[in-house]
């Protein structure tokens, strides 16, 4: 099974990324984490990422898929893979849809999960985390039984992202609307594309996820 999850910041990819790979046995394969890998490994393509990275510029797209062809090769991909975080652009879904094809391979469906904007702010903008063990939390949605102490782990102290406020989220929503939006139209006009309420609760977008795949791929 061959996917990529699309979606803006919060919709709750990671989340339903997490479950793919248990029920199919694939890998989760996100931007991050693979850039991490390549420069951790010292390969050609990981040199290429990690002077780049140094310089303070962004990974281009021809390095990027560099480092995604390199993943690929990975025994563990051999029944197929999430993608989260790519493609982002048009131009980086052509030269995905390239790679698959050089490897013989397509993508089985490309899950999008939509969501009201003000609702992904509001549940963006109140996230934080358990510092000692990383256990989640929200102003409004989910604070810990006591306050000040994280369920888990007992820990009384908390760390949030730098961007998770609510001028930032709106930033990088208006960012993915711009780039990344266009990508919908790019992957229905291949007939691959499946949409998910992101709304629901993570149980339902599960169900709903399940019942897409039915019979999809091999």
């Amino acid at each position: 099974m061959r996917l990529v999850l699309l979606g803006p910041p919060g919709a709750g990819k990671g989340t339903q990324a997490q479950w793919l790979k248990e029920r199919y046995g694939i890998p989760h394969l996100s931007t991050g984490d693979m850039l991490r890998e390549a420069v951790a490994a010292g390969t050609e393509i990981g040199l290429k990422a990690k002077a780049v990275m140094e310089r303070g510029e962004l990974v281009s797209d021809e390095i990027m898929i560099g480092v995604i062809r390199d993943r690929l090769g990975r025994p563990d991909c051999a029944k197929g893979f999430v993608l989260d975080g790519f493609p982002r652009t048009v131009a980086q879904a052509e030269a995905l849809e390239a790679l698959l094809a050089e490897r013989g391979e397509k993508l089985d469906a490309v899950i999008e999960f939509r969501v009201d904007a003000e609702a992904l702010v509001a549940r963006i903008a109140g996230r934080f985390a358990c510092a000692r063990c990383g256990a989640g939390y929200h102003e409004r949605f989910k604070r810990p039984k006591v306050d000040g102490v994280c369920d888990q782990c007992g820990g009384t102290e908390f760390v949030r992202r730098a961007d998770d406020n609510e001028e930032a989220v709106r930033r990088r929503l208006r960012a993915y609307v711009e780039q990344t939006a266009p990508l919908a139209s790019f992957y229905r006009a291949r007939g691959v594309l499946r949409t998910v309420d992101g709304m629901a609760s993570i149980p339902e977008v599960t169900a709903a996820i399940a019942r897409l795949l039915d019979g999809a791929g091999s």
